[in-house]
């Protein structure tokens, strides 16, 4: 199991400093945008697909600092009403499936879009309870245009050896891990999780029995490593659906936490126990939004945490069963 970095936090560093700095403090890999929220600062789509120069430079960086690219991010809405900025986001979505081919990136991690509540609407419905009856007819055409959708990206991503990872988000249609495999069952194996417990936590979801559920499914296919603090004398008054400004962390029921800040390391440590039972083995990329402290002491004391949970080897014999 390796610690990884999701690298916009480090936006004003080259791809060189940003490898340099990380590799100090003993990441093993990163997961750089290459469009869509993430922004593309250390790998600029278009300048390395298809050019194998830029291509063998980033494999030139990776091997000096002894590092890998555990995903490329595209965070996205490809089931935006809006065509341009659908098209826009399948656009970024399916060049990032083929630069991650290229770089031989086994994943593309992205966001499961949201369509509009029905085929006149002008913006994304986040749907979250099946009544008035129009909310579950609007469910069902949304689902319907998810299906379709994906199920074509699976049949794009598989031809290209590439697996996809959804962050399940709110203000996404696949937002908790019922929905997630839904999508998986509907559509095809390249389609999984990017499991990130930071927007599980505040929905009351379990984490390690989320990674159960999906783990048994094969479904987990990316890690993101965030945290998430319930405030609960914000919860108590208002619950956790809050749209209190993220800066305005006084007022909120909860805030994005740097690794430890929201749970605690026994927690992490049942975290990275609980992915090793389901048979996940990949990076665990430190996503850094916590607004209470700078990128880089955030992702410092994050890594250090995760340092003393993850396993470096592999399991051994159990010989005392013998």
């Amino acid at each position: 199991m390796e610690i990884g970095v999701h690298t916009p936090p480090l936006a004003d560093e080259s791809l060189e400093g940003a490898l340099s700095y990380l590799a100090e403090l003993g990441v093993d890999a990163i997961e750089p945008g290459v469009g869509g929220h993430p922004g593309q600062a250390h790998l600029p789509r278009d300048e390395h697909l298809d050019d194998e120069g830029a291509q063998q430079e980033v494999r030139n960086a990776l091997e000096e600092y002894d590092m890998r690219i555990s995903a490329l991010a595209t965070h996205n809405n490809p089931l935006h009403p809006d065509a341009e900025r659908a098209d826009e986001a399948d656009t970024e979505l399916r060049e990032a499936i083929e630069l991650a081919s290229q770089l031989e990136v086994g994943v593309v991690t992205c966001f499961s879009g949201l369509p509009a509540g029905g085929p006149n609407d002008e913006v994304p419905n986040w749907i979250t309870a099946p009544w008035p009856p129009e909310h579950d007819e609007a469910l069902a055409y949304q689902w319907e245009r998810a299906i379709d959708y994906w199920s074509d990206l699976d049949d794009y991503a598989d031809e290209r050896g590439v697996d996809i990872a959804i962050e399940m988000h709110p203000n996404m249609l696949v937002y908790e891990p019922h929905g997630m495999a839904r999508l998986r069952e509907g559509t095809g194996d390249r389609i999984g999780a990017n499991f990130d417990p930071s927007h599980l936590y505040w929905q009351g979801i379990t984490i390690t029995d989320a990674i159960r559920y999906l783990g048994e499914r094969d479904a987990i296919h990316h890690f993101h490593a965030k945290d998430t603090k319930i405030y609960d004398a914000q919860a108590r008054e208002k619950g956790v659906l809050d749209t209190t400004a993220y800066d305005d962390e006084p007022n909120r029921s909860w805030l994005f936490r740097s690794v430890g800040y929201g749970h605690g390391e026994a927690h992490w440590k049942d975290v990275v126990s609980t992915l090793r039972m389901v048979g996940y083995d990949g990076a665990l990329s430190i996503e850094h939004e916590d607004s209470l402290t700078s990128s880089r002491e955030g992702l410092e004391k994050a890594i250090d945490l995760l340092d003393r949970a993850v396993f470096e080897t592999q399991p051994g014999e159990a010989y005392w069963a013998e």
